[in-house]
């Protein structure tokens, strides 16, 4: 038996072709190397970034949330239409603050208007000035607490507790009326999920 020698050279077939020249190599070696960056840099940088603003966007979220006592502006319109807050117009001095358990969700919203907004109030609730009640503060001291309210015992307080049925939102409102031309109306709206 004879060894046979490994193949060298070009198989009798085979044309010769040309030796691959060293910038060509280094050209397409780059050209590999590029493709895989981008194939696996590009993806990988957009995680970082999409994680770095979801980070971000936690933590406005849990400062918002964290925070105690009442945020200048209006509620937005899906609580407002979940508490069945309506805020009427014109209206200033708006703030609020939602609170969310397992038991009880409140929506705290405080306004000041005029006369003709504090009817539109009313009847957006489905109530008149006659089921006000002077010197009924509805609002417990627990809410009182949570929004830092403090409410005068005068003859200028009117309140009144709106009921519903569940699952509609019950409302505690406490409106001042020292200025009858331009009211303040404080509203606890509570809702059991």
């Amino acid at each position: 038996m004879t060894a046979s020698l490994p193949h060298q050279g070009p198989w009798p077939d085979e044309p010769d072709r040309p030796a691959e020249d060293r910038r060509h190599m280094i050209r397409r070696r780059s050209l590999t190397l590029l493709i895989i960056v981008l194939l696996i840099g590009v993806p990988a940088g957009y995680l970082v970034i999409s994680a770095n603003q979801s980070r971000d966007s936690g933590k406005d979220k849990e400062a918002k949330y964290s925070a105690t006592g009442l945020t200048e502006g209006w509620p937005s319109k899906l609580q407002r239409r979940i508490y069945q807050v309506p805020v009427p117009h014109p209206a200033w001095h708006v703030a609020y603050y939602e609170t969310n358990n397992w038991k009880t969700s409140r929506l705290y919203t405080q306004f000041e208007t005029n006369a003709a907004g504090l009817d539109a109030y009313l009847t957006g609730l489905g109530v008149t000035r006659k089921d006000l009640k002077q010197g009924h503060i509805t609002i417990g001291a627990r809410d009182r607490k949570i929004t830092g309210w403090k409410f005068a015992t005068n003859d200028s307080w009117y309140g009144f507790v709106h009921r519903q049925k569940n699952p509609a939102p019950t409302h505690d409102v406490v409106v001042d009326l020292s200025n009858p031309a331009y009211p303040w109306v404080y509203v606890v709206g509570r809702t059991v999920p």
